[in-house]
């Protein structure tokens, strides 16, 4: 599917907000627990979408059975990779995070192989995951060899988030007649459903005394980075199709690497880079688009 300005500018808009997401959990962990931050920021995602809904004057979906995959599609698009994301930022840098969740679309090519009759693997698709999987042998390391420390279990986690994502691009394809802020309140109301009692048992929330650092970046978080990316997400599903909003992982970790430079002094080593570029040419070729226009060239 074509795509004009406008919509090149809502990837580029959604990069942005969802890479800044990775800065944001990383300044909120500083008081908070991880299962905390993902209730607030669910939570209160899905006060802001409702309250979006009310004022343009839309109405919540009162079928059942579309309420039961909101909230099958808030497990695998929200309270799963959200836990897992926030949990792995504990022991590794938020630049780190977000170039192994960039591996989403390869592990979205090999389950759409898998589960599809439309999107079957091609040569460039194998050569994209190829070049993928040993972008992420980099980020890990040879160290893996020898036994996985706690931050190796934190990239595996980021890696299951990624997993989930991809779940979730495959089973989303069902909301596309649905106005963008409809199936975004849906799943975040089903993932606070799912996240609310997991986290009041196991972290008491109410307990915590965060610092004001930490409270502005969890609503940040909720408000620019969830609340908002998601009717970027779906609008750009509905205007453009997956494909296209697929191109939006080559520049989340653009702007989550140059946040974390910038604001929390991380830096990246040479292996990480090395593993950045290859997950890259990865996308690019499970993508396409460059080859052809080398071919055309």
């Amino acid at each position: 599917m074509a795509m004009g300005a406008r919509e090149w500018l809502l990837i580029v808009a959604l990069s942005i907000v969802w890479g800044g997401s990775f800065f944001f959990v990383e300044v909120a962990l500083t008081d908070l627990p991880p299962l905390t931050v993902v209730l607030c920021r669910v939570g209160l995602a899905a006060i802001v979408l409702l309250i979006v809904i009310r004022v343009s004057g839309q109405r919540l979906p009162r079928d059942l059975g579309l309420w039961l995959a909101f909230l099958v599609m808030g497990a695998l698009n929200n309270a799963i990779p959200f836990s897992l994301i926030v949990w792995g930022q504990v022991h590794i840098d938020s630049g780190l995070a977000s170039i192994l969740n960039a591996t989403t679309p390869l592990f979205t090519v090999l389950l759409a192989h898998a589960v599809t009759s439309d999107e079957k693997m091609t040569a460039n698709r194998v050569l994209g995951v190829l070049l993928g999987l040993a972008g992420v042998a980099a980020l890990i390391g040879p160290e893996a060899l020898s036994g996985l420390g706690v931050a190796g279990f934190a990239q595996i986690a980021i890696l299951g988030a990624a997993v989930s994502y991809a779940c979730a691009s495959l089973y989303g394809r069902r909301f596309r007649h649905l106005s963008p802020a409809i199936p975004a309140a849906g799943m975040l109301c089903g993932s606070t459903i799912l996240v609310l009692p997991i986290a009041l048992i196991a972290e008491r929330p109410w307990t915590l005394n965060p610092g004001w650092d930490a409270i502005a970046a969890v609503v940040a978080l909720a408000v620019v980075s969830t609340a908002l990316a998601y009717i970027l997400y779906f609008r750009i599903l509905a205007l453009a199709g997956s494909t296209n909003l697929m191109l939006v992982t080559f520049l989340i970790p653009v702007s989550a690497i140059l946040l974390g430079t910038v604001f929390l002094g991380e830096r990246l080593d040479w292996t990480a880079m090395a593993g950045m570029a290859l997950i890259f040419a990865g996308l690019a070729a499970v993508d396409g688009r460059a080859a052809a226009v080398l071919k055309r060239a």
